[in-house]
Parts: structure tokens; C-alpha cells; sequence
């Protein structure tokens, strides 16, 4: 009997993804006890990746924040005032999906104001959902905490924190407790791959709005006789990690609508999720968005894009249902992407049709280019060197007729390549002078796929007590990029 079992897949086991899910915290309450503001406490470390959808979320914005041990994705919501009678149905309705949603709910009252008859009221209601509940008094600005927090003792909650979030004042406390409670991811760096798990995997995003072809473009990559679809334990929310192969380079694609099997697809309805976007880009190498020639770009596809640059993440660009297109609006569609996209210039764009399989092999190889120049080790004496040449080639302006004094340069991580850059009056240099170190490291190194961050630091050469085989202190050439 003939084995009809695809080759490249037949030993490839369901592969157990390297981080648990980032939890997600909601924050809910009445109006104007300062949701947004302790929403903007939390995300401010991290850039607050917002998404703002008009017509989808209503009053719900999302961000991802480090604040405590590790990073999390933290919901805002509309205010409820506890009345059924005067709720705004569907505000109301965006809260309850917001906390379906969460691991954790953080509900906000005002210390100012007291205890209110609404907040009794959202509290017996929030009960009733189940979900881990944290009491959070804001606006104690030089006010006892004790005295405080007093009258709310009688709601018989166990969780309950004093914080003043316009002052960041008892935040970091309050997600350090919040956070203790739920699972922890295993801090395992993203390009070092788990215990039992292949080397050199890339963990594949595939992210866009409704109807642009992410379940056709998914299936084109997996191919009918490739259907490893798995439901991963410790994931939620439909995200599904699907193993694949191709060209011998193992992949794991995540795919935030769910891979059903072929006879399926037709039936799914996909949903435009933030969450699920969030989600799966942080738990990714390469993100691939993809667009849809026919329609251009829209606010979700800017949306998407600035959720993966803030991210960090490697990317590639898929404008899709490019066949059936005359040659006048290809080439309006293409002026278009250059009007709008032409900051992205470190991405490729892939023009492809995910039904006929045109330009997806093009597309795949682009993916792992990104993930060799995210992932690249970076030498310091070579970075250096780069950075030598840049200050010769343009120095950076004086400040109150000062030189800035750029010195040595070294890796300070990975995916995306962090380019850490000592010397004097840091504070001073300008983001034009930070784009274009940007740009020239890019350029050297082929750093094609992937932002490049730069990030100075002042201090002492660590490398200067370093020895070199000759015997000669390693600081020499660190000596000369400040000549």
C-alpha cells in the first residue's frame, strides 16, 4: 500500500509553545473614577500599544504594560453606573465582553467620592462573573490609606488596594499582587527555544482585518496533506499553534482565527480581535500582516502595523487578491502603499494570491530573512566600528557648543537587534541622529525585516578591563570612535 503521508511533515511533532499566554487585566468602574489614567499608568512603560476601533470597541482600548515582574495586556473600559434603567446598552455591552475576556478585574472607585450605591451595585455584579476581582481606591493623594480604604471593608472583598494612579503612586505594589495570582510565563528568551523543542523554529503571526484571505493564506502555507493543526494547552481564546515545514525550516504558525480543516473554512466567520492580535504578535518572531489589494489600507491595517512596530517584532507585508487586478490599479494600488507606507521602509512588500499560491513562496523566504536579522548575534568590535565610520561621516550637532561624545557600541538584545551606544551628553542627541545611526546599522549589517533600535547609555566602558590576546586592553578601539 501506497504511504500517501507528506514527507517533509511525517516525524514533526505538535510543538508546546515557550511562553503561557500574557494574562489580561481588566480595569472597569463607574465614570470618571480615572479608569484611562491608571489604563495610561500601566501601558506608559511599554509605549501603551492602544488600539481605538471605531465602530468595534466603543470605549474599550487595549494595551500591553510592564508594571511589576512581567508584562500583561490590560483593558480600559466605559464607565457603568450600576443602574440597569440607565446604562448605555451597548457601552455596557463592550464592558461585560471586556471582563468575559480578562484573567483578572480591576475595579476602580473613587476615594474622594466614597462608597456609592452604583459601586455596591458593580460589585454584586462582578461577583456574579467569576472572575479574580481586585477592589482599587483611587485618588488617595495625601490621604491615610487606612482611613481611606475604611468604609470599603463592608463589601467583604479579599483583594483590595489604596493607589493614587495620576501620581503613579502604589501601581507598581498593585500589579505586583495581581500578578502573583495568576500563571507565569517560563522567561525563557524568544530565540532560545525550549527543552525538547527544535532549534531555529520561527513562530509565524499571520495578522489582518476580516475578509483580506488569512485562513486562504494559512492554508496555502500548510497544503491540504499538512493539517497539524493542535489545540495548545495553556492557550485561550481560539488561538491555535499549527507545526509545518518547508524547505527543511520548521514552523510555527499562530493563527489568531482558528485553523479549521479544509471542508470547514467556508463555515468560519472571522472576528477582528485585539486581543487575539495582541496576543499572538507577542508570542511571535515574524509577524506577517496581511492586506487587501482591493480595498487599500484602513484604519484596522494602520492600527495592526503600529501594534507590530511598537512591538518590536520582525515584519513582512502581504497585499493579497492580487490576481484579476488591471495593470492601472496595480499601479495605483502600489502608489498608494508608497504614499502611506513609506516610513516602512526596513519591511518587504509581497504582492500575492493566497488562493492561487502566486508569490507565497517569495513571501516565506522574506519571513525567514527577518528572523535571521531579528534574531542575528552582533559583534561588538563590528558595531563599533559602524558607529566609527557614522560619526565620521556625520557627526552629531553640538549642544551649547559641546560635541556629543559617541564612544562604543554593543548588542543589547534581540528580536528586535537593540544597539546599545555609550558616550557623553546622551540626553542631548537628537531622534534625527537616532534614526540615522538606525539606518546606517541597517544598512551595514543587512538588517532587512526587522526594526533596529538604538539606545544610549552614559557611564563606564565595561570592556575596558577586558584583555585583549596580545595583552593589550580591549578599550583601544572603544578610545578612538570618540576621536
Amino acid at each position: 500500500m501506497t504511504n500517501h503521508s507528506n514527507p517533509l511533515t511525517a516525524d514533526l511533532q505538535p510543538l508546546k509553545p515557550n511562553t503561557v499566554m500574557l494574562p489580561v487585566i481588566a480595569i472597569v468602574g463607574r465614570p470618571n473614577v480615572g479608569k484611562s489614567t491608571l489604563f495610561n499608568s500601566l501601558t506608559r512603560t511599554r509605549n501603551a500599544l492602544v488600539a481605538n476601533l471605531p465602530g468595534l470597541t466603543r470605549d474599550r482600548q487595549y494595551g500591553i504594560g510592564q508594571r511589576g515582574p512581567r508584562p500583561y495586556l490590560v483593558v480600559d473600559t466605559g464607565g457603568l453606573t450600576g443602574d440597569d434603567a440607565g446604562l448605555d446598552s451597548l457601552v455596557a455591552r463592550q464592558v461585560w465582553r471586556a471582563i468575559e475576556e480578562a484573567d483578572a478585574v480591576l475595579l476602580l472607585v473613587d476615594g474622594r467620592a466614597g462608597l456609592t450605591v452604583a459601586d455596591e451595585e458593580i460589585v454584586n455584579q462582578m461577583r456574579r462573573a467569576g472572575k479574580p476581582l481586585h477592589l482599587v481606591i483611587n485618588k488617595a493623594e495625601h490621604r491615610d490609606p487606612d482611613l481611606l480604604s475604611a468604609e470599603f471593608h463592608i463589601l467583604g472583598l479579599e483583594h483590595l488596594h489604596v493607589i493614587a494612579a495620576v501620581h503613579n503612586q502604589g501601581v507598581e505594589v498593585l500589579m505586583e499582587k495581581v500578578l502573583a495570582a495568576l500563571p507565569v510565563a517560563d522567561g525563557r528568551s524568544r530565540t532560545t527555544a525550549p527543552e525538547g523543542e527544535p532549534e531555529g523554529i520561527i513562530k509565524l503571526a499571520i495578522v489582518g482585518r476580516p475578509n483580506v484571505g488569512k485562513s486562504t493564506l494559512v492554508n496555502r502555507l500548510l497544503g491540504e496533506e499538512r493539517m497539524l493543526a493542535c489545540d495548545l494547552p495553556g492557550t485561550t481564546r481560539d488561538s491555535v499553534a499549527v507545526a509545518f515545514e518547508r524547505d527543511g525550516q520548521h514552523y510555527q504558525l499562530i493563527d489568531t482565527a482558528g485553523v479549521r480543516r479544509r471542508a470547514r473554512v467556508s463555515e468560519v466567520v472571522e472576528k477582528f480581535s485585539v486581543i487575539k492580535a495582541l496576543q499572538a504578535i507577542e508570542q511571535s518572531h515574524v509577524a506577517v500582516l496581511v492586506l487587501d489589494a482591493r480595498q487599500g489600507i484602513s484604519d484596522q491595517d494602520a492600527t495592526l502595523l503600529g501594534l507590530i512596530l511598537d512591538s518590536g517584532r520582525a515584519l513582512a507585508l502581504a497585499v493579497n487578491k492580487w490576481d484579476h487586478l488591471d495593470s492601472d490599479t496595480r499601479a495605483q494600488v502600489k502608489r498608494d502603499l508608497q504614499y502611506r507606507l513609506g516610513f516602512l521602509d526596513f519591511a518587504k512588500i509581497h504582492f500575492i494570491s493566497a488562493l492561487h499560491g502566486t508569490g507565497v513562496g517569495e513571501l516565506l523566504y522574506s519571513v525567514g530573512e527577518a528572523y535571521a536579522a531579528a534574531t542575528r548575534k552582533l559583534a561588538t568590535p563590528e558595531l563599533t566600528r559602524i558607529l566609527e565610520e557614522a560619526l565620521a561621516a556625520h557627526q552629531p550637532p553640538l549642544v551649547h557648543g559641546h560635541s556629543i561624545k559617541l564612544r562604543y557600541a554593543h548588542q543589547g538584545g534581540q528580536n528586535p537587534p537593540l544597539i546599545v551606544i555609550h558616550g557623553n551628553r546622551i540626553d542631548h542627541v537628537p531622534e534625527t541622529y537616532r534614526r540615522y545611526l538606525a539606518n546606517v546599522y541597517r544598512k551595514r549589517l543587512s538588517l532587512w525585516g526587522t526594526p533596529v533600535r538604538i539606545e544610549f547609555r552614559s557611564g563606564k566602558n565595561p570592556y575596558q578591563s577586558v584583555s585583549t590576546p596580545s595583552g593589550r586592553s580591549g578599550s583601544g578601539r572603544h578610545r578612538k570612535a570618540s576621536k
